[in-house]
């Protein structure tokens, strides 16, 4: 049984972080050079007319499109965020073949519109479907306390409790309080199993604040790792993360 390779990466709309460049091009080139089996972006511009009036290198086509066709990944995007000029939300791709399910919104408060994109994934040689989960989470914490409620019983009630279950993404948690609400369900954090602790992963230049996860269930973790350093420090605010991992 081939292991599979799970990265997780806030994107930050394909821009620097401070809005001035725009680095999909060499966020496509860094991804490239990765091991990628499943990969769950956040911040995924869907469309962004402004932008693409403003700088001559942003693409026409939806970034989840862009990365798709660049990565030769299928897609899947969930939509959280809608504006004028535009829309964001998260988008799941994978080499193995992908059944896009739903996109769970999980929006607590009108300043941030937030989303889980439900996906499957079928290794080609497991077997088995393992569900994909792919979370972006709020900023303050008594937020985010209500949107783990919210996807521990989306969980509990919508997902095969046999079926392998991966759920990663930027959970902007740095008080570090979903284990105490995700572990209710078995599912454990890569890092936390494999080092004891989490990750700095933000900002991206000079890491403090692990915002980021990864959490399995019925999988078992080889190896979890952050990809910092350049280029990494010069692309998103976020550092990505990856996990490689095989049925239990």
């Amino acid at each position: 049984m081939t292991p599979i390779n799970v990265i997780s990466y806030n994107i930050h709309k394909g821009m620097s972080p401070l809005n001035r460049l725009v680095k999909l091009q060499s966020m496509g080139q860094a991804l490239s050079d990765l091991p990628i089996d499943v990969l769950c972006l956040q911040e995924v511009q869907g469309q962004n007319l402004k932008r693409a009036i403003a700088f001559n290198e942003y693409p026409d086509n939806p970034q989840h499109d862009w990365f798709g066709e660049y990565l030769s990944l299928s897609h899947s995007y969930g939509q959280n965020a809608s504006y004028g000029h535009g829309h964001h939300g998260n988008a799941t791709l994978s080499r193995h073949r992908l059944d896009p399910k739903h996109n769970v919104n999980i929006t607590v408060s009108a300043l941030e519109k937030r989303g889980v994109l439900h996906s499957e994934i079928t290794p080609s040689d497991w077997g088995v479907p393992v569900v994909v989960l792919n979370a972006h989470l709020n900023l303050l914490e008594s937020d985010r306390a209500k949107q783990y409620q919210a996807i521990s019983e989306y969980i509990a009630s919508e997902i095969d409790k046999d079926k392998p279950l991966i759920l990663a993404g930027d959970f902007n948690d740095w008080a570090k309080k979903s284990g105490q609400f995700l572990g209710r369900l078995g599912l454990h954090e890569v890092f936390y199993s494999k080092y004891g602790k989490h990750p700095a992963t933000f900002p991206a230049k000079l890491p403090m604040l692990s915002l980021d996860r990864i959490y399995v269930r019925h999988l078992r973790v080889l190896s979890a790792q952050v990809y910092g350093g350049v280029p990494w420090s010069d692309l998103s605010d976020h550092l990505p993360i990856g996990a490689r991992l095989t049925l239990v």
